[in-house]
C-alpha cells in the first residue's frame, strides 16, 4: 500500500499542476527536490506571480523516521516509526473572484520494534475559501465531492462535510475559514471497509479535485474588479493565515516532526493585510460572506 500510494500521489501531482498552468497560460510551476534530515524527503512544486494564479503549490513528501514524543502523544501511540505519504496543495488566485481551494490526500503507517506495521489510516479531504460569495460555485464544488463520495458510500458525504465544518473553524473569530467540503482522517480498515476500498475512495477523491475546481476558475478568472475587492481579498487572506498557524494539524505535524519549512508555509498567501476591528459595510457582498461563515450551510 505504501508503494501503491506513493505512485497515486507522484500521478496526480502531475496532472494537477499540468491542468493549473493551462489554466494559468502564463505562468509555469518550479519543481524543488529536498530531503528530509530525519529520513525520506519530497517534491515542491511551486508557482508565482500568473496571470490566473498569485500563489501556487502542489506539494508530495514522503518522510519517514522515528517520531517526538509530542508527536506520539498527539496520536496516543506508543510506537515510535512512522511513514507518511501525501500530496497537499494551495492555490491563491489573483482575482479577488475567484476562490483559494485547499486539499490534502496523505496515508501514514505506524510500526512496532520488529519493523511490523501495527497501525495504517487513510486521511485528507478538500475545501473551497471564497473572499466574494456566489452560491453557484459553492454548490458545484460540494456537488462534485458529494458524487465522488456516494460512489464509495453514501453516509460518507453528509460526514465529512460535517467533520470539515467542524475543523476548519477559526474558534477565536468564531467562524469557519470558507464554504467548507470534505475531510476525513484516520479512515482504518474495520468491517465495512477494507484497506483496498480506503484507498480506492481516497483516490476517487484526489481525481475528482480538478472537476470540483476549474470550472470554477474558468468561470470567475475574467471577472472585472477594483482596489477594494483586492484589500478585502487580502484582509480575509489573514483569516486563512491565522487558521493554519494556529488550528492547522497538518501545519503542526510537519512542525512537530521538523518538516521543510519552505514546504510547510507554501500554504500561505504573498500578499495579506490585516487591519484592526474592519467592519464590512452592512448589505453588502462583503457582510454577505462574513455572515455566511458564521454557522456551516447545506449547499446542495
Amino acid at each position: 500500500m505504501k508503494s501503491e500510494f506513493s505512485a497515486f500521489i507522484d500521478s496526480l501531482q502531475n496532472e494537477i499542476t499540468s491542468a493549473l498552468e493551462k489554466v494559468d497560460g502564463k505562468a509555469t510551476f518550479i519543481q524543488d527536490n529536498w530531503e528530509r534530515p530525519g529520513g525520506g524527503g519530497g517534491q515542491s512544486r511551486i508557482m508565482q506571480n500568473g496571470a490566473v494564479f498569485e500563489k501556487g503549490g502542489v506539494n508530495v513528501s514522503k518522510v519517514n523516521g522515528t517520531l517526538p514524543d509530542s508527536m506520539k502523544a498527539y496520536l496516543k501511540v506508543d510506537h515510535g516509526s512512522f511513514f507518511a505519504c501525501g500530496l497537499s496543495l494551495v492555490i491563491h488566485p489573483k482575482n479577488p473572484f475567484v476562490p483559494t481551494v485547499h486539499a490534502n490526500y496523505r496515508y501514514f503507517e505506524l510500526y512496532d520494534e520488529q519493523g511490523e506495521v501495527v497501525d495504517q489510516w487513510f486521511g485528507g479531504g478538500q475545501d473551497l475559501t471564497p473572499y466574494y460569495l456566489f452560491d453557484d460555485d459553492a454548490a458545484h464544488f460540494h456537488q462534485e465531492s458529494k458524487t465522488v463520495c456516494d460512489r464509495h458510500d453514501k453516509t460518507f458525504y453528509p460526514k465529512y462535510k460535517e467533520q470539515c465544518d467542524r475543523y476548519f473553524w477559526n474558534t477565536h473569530r468564531d467562524e469557519a475559514r470558507g464554504v467548507g467540503g470534505l475531510f476525513f482522517d484516520y479512515c482504518r480498515p474495520n468491517e465495512k471497509h477494507s484497506l483496498q476500498q480506503w484507498y480506492d475512495f481516497v483516490t476517487d477523491v484526489g481525481r475528482s479535485f480538478l472537476k470540483g475546481y476549474l470550472p470554477i476558475v474558468e468561470k470567475r478568472k475574467k471577472t472585472p474588479y477594483k482596489q477594494p475587492h483586492r484589500q478585502w481579498q487580502e484582509l480575509r487572506r489573514g483569516r486563512y493565515v491565522e487558521f493554519n498557524l494556529i488550528h492547522d494539524k497538518g501545519t503542526l505535524f510537519g512542525l512537530k516532526t521538523k518538516g521543510r519549512i519552505e514546504s510547510i508555509l507554501m500554504s500561505l498567501p504573498p500578499v495579506v493585510q490585516w487591519h484592526y476591528n474592519v467592519e464590512p459595510t452592512p448589505e453588502s457582498d462583503e457582510a454577505r460572506l462574513v455572515s455566511v461563515l458564521k454557522k456551516p450551510v447545506n449547499w446542495i
